[in-house]
């Protein structure tokens, strides 16, 4: 696989660069930006780049239209901030493949940077018909001499400017995607141990196959959140109106039946918040994970499950975590959340490679007052970091293959 060090090698003036880029960023009402996070990785690649000379065009996503442009997915929320990050202005197109990005490009001097418009307002891009797709991605590499793959969260998905682009255009892997899978590789290929792995947020379903195939290298799994409730209920439990994926209970049976015959340890929440309803305005109680009232709802776990999760953390030299564990966005239900990203930071500290998972929990940590140089790795890719686990083939990443 070429990096970009390969092409950094090469004389970039006067060369035109697509960078595939994630900026997928959350945005609140008013459309500004609540995490930053994805827009400050990849600002090292695009650095690098207009640097070196080239002139640096920047394409990615923002949410999910339907193949044609909405307001509320247009990336240029993104742009003043990308262009605070990188010291200087960013041009924006108002479309992708159209008039505004052909002249935005055209009018670019050698180390400029613009940004074109939400790829998902093109239905091409993420067309399950390859010819459709290909003519985008023909589109899209006449735009430029080289392309960069570096938006690691869609790594997983074989679209126009992650998978056909690269068959296009001569192609190399950016730094943030190269560095996510040096991290992921470590995860996988003989981890340093005890390697426990924590899981949480909503479904299990979402989890299953990652569950099945740590069986194989994890020594422990902490699971938490929303999907600790199937567990439960397949260990015999009441969880009265939690989240409940009823149609996976056998499952997760099976799986506690597997993991103790293979010597895997699953850590199961031992207490749990609970409140009569999703809601931040509501009176909370602690009770054991066995005895949820048939009205009441968890939404956290609880004090000694914080101080468990936390002990079967602290002698780890590898921990992966995806998903918070409970519903963090709301103060009364944080504190499971912040007491296992706290057992991280320790870890850490301690001299074990701490990755958090992307998505949720990233947003989190942040959120609750961490900050990402406190962990050994936070990756931008949810979705691709769990289906890397699962053991399956990432499509952005082996088109990178030469």
């Amino acid at each position: 696989m070429k990096t970009i060090d390969n092409l950094l090698a090469e004389d970039l003036h006067g060369k035109t660069v697509l960078v595939r880029s994630d900026l997928n960023v959350p945005l609140d009402e008013n459309r500004t930006i609540t995490d930053d996070g994805r827009v400050r990785a990849s600002v090292p690649t695009l650095k690098k780049l207009s640097d070196a000379g080239a002139k640096v065009v920047v394409v990615a996503h923002l949410g999910r239209p339907k193949g044609a442009p909405e307001d509320r997915y247009s990336l240029r929320p993104v742009v003043g901030r990308l262009s605070e990050l990188l010291g200087k202005d960013v041009a924006f197109a108002e479309d992708t493949v159209g008039e505004s990005a052909k002249s935005v490009v055209a009018g670019l001097k050698d180390g400029d940077v613009a940004l074109l418009e939400n790829l998902r307002f093109n239905p091409g891009e993420t067309s399950k018909d390859e010819s459709e797709r290909g003519a985008f991605a023909d589109e899209l590499a006449s735009l430029a001499d080289a392309f960069v793959s570096d938006g690691f969260g869609v790594v997983h998905r074989k679209q126009a400017s992650v998978y056909d682009v690269a068959t296009r255009l001569p192609h190399y892997a950016g730094g943030l995607v190269g560095a996510e899978v040096e991290v992921l590789k470590r995860l996988t290929e003989e981890p340093k141990r005890p390697y426990a792995v924590v899981l949480g947020g909503a479904k299990v379903a979402d989890k299953l196959a990652v569950i099945e195939n740590l069986m194989k290298t994890a020594d422990r799994l902490l699971i938490g959140g929303g999907m600790a409730y199937t567990f439960l209920k397949a260990q015999g439990h009441e969880v009265g109106t939690s989240l409940l994926d009823a149609e996976k209970v056998d499952t997760c049976k099976k799986f506690l039946d597997d993991a103790q015959a293979n010597g895997v340890e699953i850590v199961l929440p031992v207490d749990t918040v609970i409140a009569p309803e999703f809601s931040a305005d509501v009176d909370t109680e602690v009770v054991p994970s066995d005895a949820i009232p048939a009205d009441e709802m968890g939404l956290d776990i609880g004090p000694k499950s914080r101080e468990l999760f936390a002990s079967k953390l602290a002698d780890c030299k590898t921990v992966f975590w995806n998903g918070p564990m409970g519903a963090f966005e709301m103060a009364p239900y944080a504190e499971g959340t912040k007491a296992v990203a706290k057992a991280l930071v320790d870890a850490t500290s301690n001299g074990a490679l701490t990755v958090v998972g992307g998505g949720d929990s990233a947003a989190a940590v942040r959120q609750l007052g961490f900050t990402d140089d406190q962990f050994g790795h936070i990756s931008t890719g949810g979705g691709a970091s769990l289906e890397y686990l699962e053991g399956k083939n990432l499509p952005g990443i082996e088109i990178l293959a030469d």
